[in-house]
């Protein structure tokens, strides 16, 4: 070492750089100088310092314009890879004034620390980092723009809330949280305007459940189509929660970080595809869809739309249906009163038509047996007597007894 090293010049006061040469297996920066330490034939640990000046640097070893070239090779590779990269996201949300990322790990370890952060192309930006001993710091410029909604009720909620969002706030986020003793653990979501975030989906079928039971959602695909993937999705007004994700070909899935569990079947070669929710409440009342994609670009869609009912919400709907049966008894009621008064009422009148002309026919029947018309009267005012025999009876007193 010592003779590989007595060919340098004394140059402790130019500007020190770091070498590593053959030999040499440490080296550190003191000051000024660059202390290389190596080993000598007898195995003893030697140190040397060489600088770099205008006048030593031809004794200096030359890089390889290999490894350059290598090293630039990696970079592009490297930059290729995060561009290219495919993107998974957990939740779509759209873009609004105020808007709510929502981030709840469905497991109760205990959470040791949590950090939000933006994902930009090549790097991540800090947001906020929280502690569940030290509490929560912002970062500018987000200090007056985010904060924690549920953080103090709920220790496993780290939802985080956007007012006066703008465009700028357009892009994917990462809600990344360190756990014991499962470690860490990550949902990534992205923020999307309102002009990209489609809803459109009208339910093929209305599920009906109560809480506390399993419940079961199916879709299954009728043509022969070969397929590629079968996604599971929550579609809510203001966001889109991927559920679970099975890749076919492999027969594999991937779940989500939904807040609840989610069971699901996913195997090769599988024509209808399953989720399972257990134990429902009322909040996992929504839409769900079912989304069939093959490998040649074809898509199939299926929504099914979940109710969940509770006690109030049967006691209202029990009562809506005994008002509106009530009510609709009660109109078929004055409906056929009213019909059969006016039913009445017409037979009467032609009742009282018949009567009238049956009595007018009489009449004239009458007046014509009274008053016969002769053909042959006599003239002037001559009149013929009528005799009638009327009886006499006698006015004798009665006699008492």
């Amino acid at each position: 070492m010592q003779e590989e090293m007595s060919g340098w010049p004394d140059c402790r006061n130019l500007t020190c750089v770091r070498r590593w040469g053959q030999g040499m297996r440490v080296c550190s920066r003191r000051r000024a100088r660059i202390f290389v330490t190596g080993r000598g034939e007898n195995g003893e640990k030697r140190s040397h310092s060489w600088c770099r000046s205008s006048s030593c640097s031809d004794h200096l070893p030359k890089r390889l314009p290999e490894m350059d070239y290598l090293i630039f090779l990696l970079a592009i590779l490297h930059v290729y890879k995060v561009l290219c990269e495919e993107k998974f996201w957990d939740t779509t949300v759209k873009l609004a004034k105020n808007m709510t990322l929502e981030c709840v790990y469905p497991s109760t370890d205990t959470l040791t620390q949590m950090e939000w952060f933006k994902v930009n192309a090549m790097e991540k930006e800090s947001l906020v980092i929280f502690n569940p001993t030290y509490g929560a710091i912002i970062r500018q410029p987000y200090a007056d723009r985010v904060y924690f909604s549920n953080s103090t009720v709920t220790p496993n909620d780290m939802t985080l809330s956007f007012h006066n969002a703008s465009e700028a706030d357009v892009g994917f986020y990462s809600c990344f949280l360190h756990t014991f003793p499962h470690g860490p653990w990550e949902k990534v979501i992205q923020v999307v305007p309102p002009d990209s975030f489609e809803i459109d989906a009208p339910s093929n079928s209305h599920i009906l459940s109560e809480p506390g039971k399993n419940v079961t959602l199916t879709c299954q695909l009728q043509m022969k189509w070969p397929l590629q993937q079968v996604t599971w999705e929550k579609i809510q007004p203001h966001q889109i929660d991927l559920l679970t994700t099975c890749n076919l070909s492999q027969g594999k899935s991937y779940t989500s970080k939904f807040r609840r569990q989610i069971l699901s079947n996913c195997s090769q070669g599988m024509r209808r595809a399953s989720i399972v929710l257990p134990h429902v409440t009322a909040s996992d009342s929504g839409l769900y869809r079912c989304r069939f994609k093959a490998s040649t670009g074809e898509n199939e869609t299926f929504v099914m739309k979940l109710t969940i009912t509770d006690g109030k919400t049967d006691n209202r709907h029990i009562l809506f249906v005994a008002g509106g049966t009530v009510l609709l008894l009660l109109f078929v009621i004055l409906i056929t009163t009213i019909i059969v008064i006016l039913y009445k009422r017409r037979r009467r009148r032609e009742k009282r038509v018949l009567v009238k002309e049956s009595w007018d026919t009489q009449n004239k029947a009458s007046n014509n047996y009274r008053s016969p018309i002769f053909t042959n009267q006599p003239s002037g005012d001559a009149r013929e007597d009528i005799y009638v025999n009327y009886p006499t009876f006698s006015r004798r007193p009665k006699t008492r007894v």
